[in-house]
């Protein structure tokens, strides 16, 4: 008795084009997602390289102005949403140590140690750092008659608040005339070297007074002038020096992407 095959049985080379077609349709497939992906991120990228420069304003704008917001909350009462903004901001971001910092809404922008611990009746110690710490336990926020304090130091603010005015400026001059870099020598010379000077001495004296017993040199503490000056010129060397290679870079990128993709 002779066994008929089955005309509804697929023969094995039929199994095995069906088992490679499926395998041509789902590399097909994958290839299609990733050629999207990459669309995708070229478009973002295409973007980002003719807004980088709002995006970089914004966030230096939402990074100077909150801390800023900070302190109108306090005094406004809402110390919810003021208090995290100061803790988003506190160490190790930035030490928010009260005599390197501004006061809003109160009797003075700026105050000095010396002030600080004669308002809170505190008798100094013959360490001037643990009187720092007194008074930074002391002077979390600040008080309606202090003033309330903004959410970065003195130094900080005029970095940040620099980068974002120099962006601002180079938001509307680099449409007039081809900004070039500034040379590292110059951003390390009027950059680098008055920060480090400023901030660095007073660093090595703090350090000094808390390793030794009786250490040397005085203990140094700048002043709001200072502090504002030198971060200011790191601020805008900064700028100088990244912005126009970063537009470089961006320009370079939109023109590629244009010609591959005739992207508008």
């Amino acid at each position: 008795m002779s066994v008929q095959n089955d005309p509804q049985q697929p023969s094995t080379a039929e199994i095995l084009a069906e088992v490679e077609r499926r395998r041509s349709e789902a590399s097909h497939q994958k290839s299609e997602g990733r050629r999207r992906i990459v669309i995708f991120l070229d478009r973002c990228v295409f973007w980002l390289s003719k807004h980088w420069l709002a995006v970089v304003n914004i966030l230096a704008f939402l990074y100077v102005g909150l801390p800023v917001l900070s302190a109108v909350l306090l005094y406004l009462g809402a110390e919810g949403p003021g208090g995290v903004i100061q803790s988003l901001y506190g160490p190790p971001i930035c030490h928010q140590l009260p005599q390197r910092s501004w006061f809003l809404l109160g009797q003075k922008l700026s105050y000095r140690l010396p002030e600080l611990l004669d308002y809170f009746n505190i008798e100094p110690h013959p360490k001037q750092w643990q009187d720092v710490e007194a008074v930074y336990r002391i002077v979390r926020y600040g008080n309606s008659d202090l003033g309330f304090k903004i959410a970065l130091c003195q130094r900080d603010v005029a970095i940040y608040g620099t980068i974002m005015l120099a962006g601002l400026a180079y938001a509307q001059l680099r449409h007039l005339v081809k900004i070039r870099p500034i040379p590292l020598w110059i951003y390390f010379a009027f950059g680098i070297v008055p920060i480090g000077m400023d901030g660095g001495y007073q660093w090595v004296t703090y350090t000094l007074d808390i390793l030794l017993t009786n250490s040397p040199i005085p203990v140094h503490e700048t002043t709001p002038l200072l502090r504002t000056l030198t971060g200011a010129l790191f601020g805008l060397a900064t700028a100088w020096l990244a912005y126009p290679h970063v537009q470089d870079a961006m320009d370079d990128f939109r023109k590629t992407l244009q010609k591959r993709f005739e992207w508008e």
